[in-house]
């Protein structure tokens, strides 16, 4: 996905960069994996609703800046030339949070560069459950709680997207300028990228 973002973004050092959800865990080899391979870390603003500040630290020149769930971005309308999210949009909630989600980072970025797992993908990557996703959400929940998997269980914890979900939120101006993609495994199509250039 980093390869695809560059080579259809090509950003320039000059570029401000604001990734939305990183994390504090640095124990995972995956954690702000686009921090770890982004050349120009002192043009990345980092955000998240975790404190996150601890990556301050790590990427030299990149700053942190807290932002609170479903509310407005704490930031300027495009004060940045791109925006970078990985697997954040399928936990911010409902199709009406995930709707307003889009709409902010559409709000502070000239291009975005979103990504969530495609719920087609026949192995739920948060449970590592085959199938059962594929059911209407409200019976997959169920049998979620039934395997003691409550949290994800939980909407605001767990709405998977499909390519029609995403294209659907796409605000009906932007539609003309909005991409979507696939990241495949074994061939699959295992995460939804959506592409905004306005």
């Amino acid at each position: 996905m980093y390869r695809h973002f560059i080579d259809l973004i090509k950003p320039t050092e000059k570029c401000k960069v604001l990734d939305m959800g990183v994390t504090p865990n640095t124990s995972l080899i995956e954690s702000n994996f686009f921090e770890k391979m982004y050349p120009f870390t002192h043009n990345i603003t980092m955000s998240s609703i975790e404190d996150a500040s601890n990556l301050e630290e790590i990427f030299k020149g990149a700053i942190f800046i807290k932002c609170t769930a479903n509310e407005k971005f704490p930031f300027n309308d495009k004060q940045f030339d791109i925006m970078f999210c990985s697997a954040v949009l399928e936990h911010v909630g409902d199709d009406d949070e995930q709707r307003y989600f889009i709409k902010e980072c559409l709000r502070v970025a000239k291009k975005i560069y979103l990504t969530t797992p495609n719920k087609y993908f026949p192995v739920e990557f948060h449970t590592y459950l085959p199938f059962i996703h594929f059911l209407p959400q409200r019976i997959h929940q169920k049998i979620l709680r039934k395997l003691k998997l409550d949290f994800w269980a939980e909407t605001r914890n767990l709405n998977l997207m499909t390519r029609k979900n995403l294209y659907a939120m796409i605000p009906d101006k932007l539609r003309n300028k909005a991409m979507i993609y696939y990241n495949r495994l074994f061939g699959i199509p295992a995460n939804i990228i959506l592409f905004v250039d306005e």
